[in-house]
């Protein structure tokens, strides 16, 4: 059986991480998590720890001092799944803004010859539920930038809602990695689409966060923008092994 692991970072999201993870654990196919938790001061880290003694084989936790961006937590649990050995390899929100639900219809885009899958909100028009319509706008068009000026194929560009094989992580240089915020999910894909490998967007339905707040602030679309212009011009290259 293929193993598989989500990883979910996490910053003051008490209201939502038991859920979120007896929602992943509840699928059919046995998938593990790992969640990368940036110091919370609300507690979390506790909630995780009671519900490792749960789950004991299929729940875990890297503790982080403080907020270090979300770019830096996905790399730190992808270099722990590659190291574990997993062969897919999910990144997925705490706060239900992702569907639980999605996550085999991820796994099985990359089965079927995807080397990632990505939740998308706008492969098939726009689907986004409880956003303002100026974020609304704001998202869809810096994807719509984005793909503009990197040539690259990918509707949602941004999203951060995704399935790897482990061979892509493998391959790019995660220490090469160079944005924190958001724009790392951009860098993350173009850096995937450059070395080769095969992208397919899955249509999702993208529903706002309905407890716990927001991360989102506008330094975050700020280093995405000058980061893209900056991406076009570099050459990327795989991993020395």
């Amino acid at each position: 059986m293929d193993s598989k692991v989500v990883i979910i970072p996490t910053y003051n999201e008490k209201e939502n991480i038991e859920k979120i993870i007896r929602a992943v654990f509840s699928l059919d196919g046995e998938y593990h998590i790992l969640v990368i938790e940036d110091g919370s001061p609300d507690g979390t880290a506790d909630i995780v720890k009671r519900l490792q003694k749960e789950f004991p084989e299929k729940l875990f936790m890297i503790q982080r001092a403080g907020k270090q961006g979300l770019g830096t937590a996905y790399i730190t649990g992808f270099k722990w799944s590659v190291a574990h050995g997993y062969d897919f390899i999910f990144e997925m929100d705490a706060d239900f803004s992702h569907n639980p639900d999605d996550l085999p219809r991820l796994y099985r885009t990359c089965k079927e010859g995807a080397d990632l899958a990505i939740g998308s909100r706008y492969c098939d028009g726009i689907s986004v539920i409880n956003w303002p319509i100026g974020r609304v706008i704001m998202s869809y068009y810096a994807s719509v930038y984005v793909r503009k000026v990197l040539g690259m194929k990918v509707y949602d560009t941004t999203a951060g809602f995704k399935c790897y094989k482990r061979k892509v992580l493998e391959t790019i240089d995660l220490d090469s990695v160079r944005m924190k915020g958001y724009g790392f999910q951009i860098e993350m894909k173009y850096s995937t689409y450059k070395l080769g490998f095969r992208i397919a967007e899955v249509p999702i339905i993208f529903v706002d966060r309905k407890e716990g707040t927001s991360k989102m602030s506008s330094g975050i679309f700020g280093e995405a923008f000058w980061g893209v212009l900056g991406m076009r011009f570099r050459k990327i290259k795989p991993r020395k092994i």
